[in-house]
């Protein structure tokens, strides 16, 4: 894999300097297809390394007609850092790439970091409660951030992956939280809002991914040591509420009750489907 990586990137970063030398929207466009082409074939091998040196079973149910030029908002719980690279053997070329809001820290991950920079991955700079407190004017700038990144993304197939627990599941957050669900933590529905203000009318559909570990969550080296049995992954398509589309969250407080409301049911059935995959 890290070969791989190693391969891949190197090409993409000339292809996205090249796109920012081009000021033609013609060349920029052909470019970018370029640069979705080399994603996808980095996605590919190491797909193709987990299928052929591990043992994980991947079981998949998909109640949805995927589309390789379709606009997606896609929303997963969050169980392990093997979400993603399960995730993307499981979508890779069947629907766009899958695009994730990133922490800016993360610009910094070698090689990684500039791949999803030249893939226009929107990073995002998270500020803590006492620096909100000093500086209130920040507390702004994820949700800027956020809109510019849909405005970017609305002419073009993507597909905009949300974890919406906004960090991984862990018992420790779940006692820390009061969570009401059993296998989940409390879903976040500020940034499911701005991507449907932003692209409400440009999404074609939601993917509602709900993904299981019945052995247990692992880690990032279980996969790469082959020590996870199996994952299961439930994917279904559902469709986009009009009453969730153009709304003020922030300022809103009828609106953001019924958002909260949708995406409390839509987090409920997903922890029944979780117990039944884990068995309690």
């Amino acid at each position: 894999m890290a070969l791989n990586t190693a391969v891949h990137v190197p090409v993409l970063l000339c292809v996205a300097f090249a796109k920012a030398a081009l000021p033609l929207p013609g060349m920029r466009k052909a470019l970018n297809h370029v640069l979705m082409t080399i994603a996808e074939s980095w996605i590919a091998i190491n797909s193709a390394l987990i299928r052929t040196l591990t043992h994980i079973d991947v079981a998949v149910t998909i109640d949805a007609s995927l589309q390789s030029n379709g606009h997606y908002l896609v929303l997963a719980n969050h169980q392990s850092w093997v979400d993603i690279p399960v995730l993307q053997l499981i979508l890779n070329r069947r629907i766009p790439l899958l695009r994730f809001f990133l922490k800016q820290q993360l610009i910094w991950v070698p090689l990684l970091g500039l791949a999803w920079w030249a893939l226009d991955f929107p990073f995002m700079k998270r500020y803590s409660r006492d620096v909100l407190e000093k500086r209130p004017e920040l507390a702004g700038r994820d949700v800027a951030a956020t809109r510019r990144a849909c405005r970017k993304f609305r002419d073009i197939p993507v597909s905009i992956m949300n974890f919406v627990e906004g960090t991984r599941f862990t018992p420790v957050k779940h006692e820390k939280q009061g969570s009401p669900f059993l296998h989940l933590l409390k879903p976040r529905a500020g940034g499911v809002a701005f991507v449907l203000s932003a692209m409400g009318q440009a999404l074609h559909a939601i993917l509602d991914v709900t993904i299981a570990y019945p052995q247990g969550r692992p880690g990032m080296d279980d996969l790469l040591a082959d020590r996870i049995p199996q994952v299961q992954v439930h994917i279904r398509e559902l469709p986009i509420p009009p009453e969730l589309i153009a709304g003020d969250y922030q300022n809103d407080a009828a609106f953001r009750e019924r958002l909260q409301i949708w995406i409390n049911t839509l987090w409920e059935e997903k922890d029944a489907r979780l117990r039944l995959a884990t068995g309690g």
